[in-house]
């Protein structure tokens, strides 16, 4: 008796399932967040402050190199005529120059915290807080269960009647911004 009893409830379930209406399916839609990344004007400005900003640290990182390359050519075009201390004096200033020199390189470009990767977070940081949003905007919307980004979800298999809503983020993201020449 209580075996068919179960057996009922979980037919009776099964059926509640497969009987729901079509509005209760998932919806499910995707964005390409590269491409996002790539045509929104926020994203685009922020690269253009990063490669700035990068270029003046790679400029600082060549005049360093270029300051300690002169003290190693002026050391050698005078080594004749200096004592064993001065050379050895010369030799630790400008070991102390390297030192210092790669110790910019480390700060600047360490991949786990140099002042590269924090400057790029902070400024990218409001841009994605932007997509978010219109992300969700969207999704409330037009009622989407999940949206899915292909370069991060690994998506592997998108069907063509699944919506690619990577434009209509970036409709999103434009709105109130100033058209650009």
């Amino acid at each position: 008796m209580k075996l068919t009893k179960i057996i009922g409830l979980s037919l009776v379930l099964l059926l509640g399932v497969a009987l729901k209406p079509a509005s209760a399916q998932l919806k499910i839609g995707y964005v390409n967040s590269t491409g996002v990344l790539q045509k929104f004007k926020d994203a685009i400005d922020v690269r253009k402050q990063l490669a700035e900003l990068n270029a003046q640290w790679e400029q600082d990182a060549k005049d360093k190199q270029k300051e300690i390359q002169d003290m190693q050519e002026q050391l050698e075009s005078q080594s004749l005529l200096l004592s064993e201390e001065r050379k050895q004096a010369k030799q630790a200033e400008i070991q102390d120059l390297y030192l210092k020199y790669q110790q910019f390189l480390q700060v600047t470009w360490n991949p786990q915290g140099g002042e590269a990767v924090k400057k790029e977070v902070e400024l990218l940081q409001p841009v994605y807080k932007k997509i978010n949003e219109a992300i969700k905007k969207i999704a409330e919307a037009e009622a989407y269960n999940y949206i899915f980004d292909t370069v991060a979800a690994n998506i592997l298999y998108a069907s063509d009647d699944q919506p690619d809503l990577t434009e209509a983020v970036l409709a999103e993201l434009e709105k109130g911004l100033p058209k650009s020449k």
